[in-house]
């Protein structure tokens, strides 16, 4: 079952030339199934919590009654219930088949770089003792817990350059580019990603989710690569961990879907990591139901388990209380739904938030019963490298 194509038959772009015109402003999405430019806005999506996708299917109507061609929903949407939300209907959008990779990579500049991890990786050890405590108790069975990263450059970052070096070094991942500037801000803000993580795409009556969960740092030695590997798929602590998401992610899209898959766990790599990953697909009942879009089944699923824990409202509560700093659109969702209800939106991991010389990255990682503390330090260290070396920047987090 295939994930819907952001390709018309024939497109009359290239994959090469929407990279290049990016600007920050526009929106950006690449994947394996193809790539979207956005430009522009039409109309902007504000709704609360539980109603954008009704919210963007009254904005993509009247778009069609007023003439836009192909309207689509673009944007991304923050982890909490109550967080920021960047939802528009772009004036103008192009399309193109996927990114090639053996395009140029963008050079990263030479800029001088600060570094402040938020917190302190033995402070972010601290909390997942703490967490464990709440785990020993029986109060959660799994809680995620992320660190920050914040950097500053002695000059202003280049969004496109960074953005075409995502692309082009992490050519299996779900690339973007959104910009969720806010009153406030000093400068435009854009995040800015290349996930691994499919929350849900959607064609017709097809669906796929591809949860991942049960991680491992990938290493330069092969022989130690196909070790963990097999640890992975051996590993009693990391398949119950992917078991709560996958659980999840079947039942809530069990609710929509007939003819369910929920296979085996594989394990999937990408430059940096190694992930336990389950290809879920499925079979919509009622394809026509504005209540099944794109959108509509990514707001089903958020947070999943991946990115938040079970149970989830106190996943959620361990999380404000763990965490010292806001998590924003970190581990929040980001992708497009057009008219007909069809899209696709991931979560929004290996990600970061650039404003000005500001660079805000944050990385996760799944904490129960059997967690190591200073394990998960060494697992979200290896979480930045996807925007770390995109950035240019090898070094220890």
């Amino acid at each position: 079952m295939s994930s819907p194509a952001l390709v018309r038959p024939h497109p009359v772009h290239r994959a090469a030339d929407l990279l290049a015109a990016y600007l920050p402003g526009s929106f950006y999405y690449s994947s394996t199934t193809g790539s979207l430019l956005a430009d522009g806005v039409h109309a902007t999506v504000r709704a609360p919590h539980g109603t954008r996708a009704r919210a963007a299917a009254e904005a993509l109507d009247a778009a069609s009654v007023l003439g836009v061609g192909d309207p689509v929903v673009v944007g991304a949407i923050g982890f909490r219930p109550d967080a920021e939300t960047s939802l528009v209907v772009p004036a103008v959008v192009r399309r193109a088949g996927a990114p090639g990779t053996d395009g140029p990579v963008a050079a990263t500049g030479s800029a001088s770089w600060s570094i402040t991890p938020r917190p302190e990786p033995e402070v972010y050890a601290e909390g997942v003792r703490r967490a464990l405590a709440l785990i020993d108790d029986g109060e959660l069975g799994k809680v995620v817990l992320a660190r920050c990263l914040e950097l500053t450059a002695d000059q202003p970052v280049g969004v496109p350059a960074l953005l075409t070096r995502l692309v082009r070094l992490n050519p299996a991942a779900h690339a973007f580019a959104v910009d969720v500037s806010a009153p406030g801000d000093p400068a435009p803000r854009t995040l800015v990603g290349a996930s691994p993580e499919l929350l849900v795409s959607r064609r017709g009556h097809e669906v796929v989710a591809n949860p991942l969960a049960g991680s491992l740092p990938r290493v330069a030695d092969e022989a130690e690569n196909r070790r963990r590997v097999a640890a992975l798929l051996a590993s009693a602590k990391d398949r119950a961990e992917h078991a709560h998401v996958s659980a999840q992610v079947a039942e809530v899209l069990g609710r929509f879907c007939t003819d369910l898959d929920v296979p085996e766990p594989t394990v999937i790599g990408t430059p940096t990591m190694w992930h336990l990953s389950t290809r879920i697909t499925g079979r919509l009942a009622r394809p026509d139901d504005p209540g099944a879009s794109a959108l509509a089944l990514a707001e089903a699923l958020h947070p999943t388990p991946a990115v938040c824990g079970v149970p989830v409202e106190r996943a959620r509560a361990a999380i404000a209380e763990l965490e010292p700093e806001d998590r924003g659109y970190y581990s929040g969702l980001v992708g497009w739904t057009d008219a007909s209800g069809d899209g696709e939106w991931v979560v929004t991991i290996r990600s970061a938030e650039v404003c000005d010389r500001t660079v805000r990255l944050f990385a996760g990682a799944g904490i129960v019963a059997g967690s190591d503390p200073a394990a998960e330090v060494v697992e979200t260290s290896a979480k930045f490298r996807t925007l770390l070396r995109a950035l240019g920047l090898e070094v220890s987090a």
